[in-house]
């Protein structure tokens, strides 16, 4: 799922105020023919994708994007993806709601295994498998929750490794994700690299916590 443009687009709006899963998994499905091409008319101001990508290069402790096996949780139609893949990352999975997304997603080339999930519910992951997850545009209104989700991310986070999620500001507190990421440095399962605030879509508004997780060693 991925849900960038604050826009009065019809199926944005009615995504934003979904309230189950199914709903919002039948809107993208519609909506996924067309995503691209409207949100190509503001790609150059979406930045989220390419700040996470240059993030993750950036504070992944493996031996860089080539190297590092990478998850793209709520992949949606592969923009995150691609720019992972403009970073020289060669092992990428994805995993979104929708599988018309995910369609859309498999036709840029750039992913190894493109899985339909429910990130409200457990992941069908191993532990400990990937060095780097990415998750952007899926933490929003009506969208995917704190928990199961951060605890699963992190879950199947290699140690060491690192979660790169924006997380829109204005659900970080209302919405129980900086509670549940203190929850998570608590009980000594991660680091909090960064929480910073970034812009999620350049001369909307809209801004994002960008929150980058180290995963520790077991406590």
């Amino acid at each position: 799922m991925h849900a960038p443009i604050p826009t009065n687009n019809l199926y944005l709006a009615q995504a934003r105020a979904s309230t189950d899963s199914r709903h919002c998994m039948e809107l993208y499905d519609k909506w996924a023919a067309t995503y691209n091409a409207e949100v190509g008319d503001e790609a150059q101001n979406y930045v989220a994708p390419v700040l996470v990508a240059q993030a993750a290069m950036k504070f992944s402790l493996s031996n860089g994007a080539a190297d590092s096996v990478i998850l793209d949780a709520g992949c949606g139609t592969g923009l995150v993806g691609e720019a992972l893949a403009v970073a020289n990352a060669k092992a990428i999975d994805g995993i979104d709601l929708s599988p018309a997304m995910l369609g859309i997603a498999r036709q840029t080339g750039v992913y190894r295994d493109l899985t339909q999930a429910d990130m409200n519910r457990p992941i069908d992951k191993p532990d400990g498998t990937y060095d780097i997850v990415s998750c952007v545009g899926t933490f929003t209104q009506g969208h995917v929750g704190p928990d199961p989700a951060l605890r699963e991310l992190v879950r199947v986070t290699k140690t060491n490794g690192i979660v790169i999620a924006t997380i829109l500001d204005e659900i970080w507190v209302s919405g129980g994700f900086k509670a549940e990421v203190e929850k998570l440095k608590e009980e000594g399962l991660v680091n909090v690299v960064t929480d910073e605030l970034i812009d999620y879509v350049k001369g909307h508004g809209d801004k994002a916590v960008l929150a980058i997780l180290e995963k520790n060693p077991h406590p």
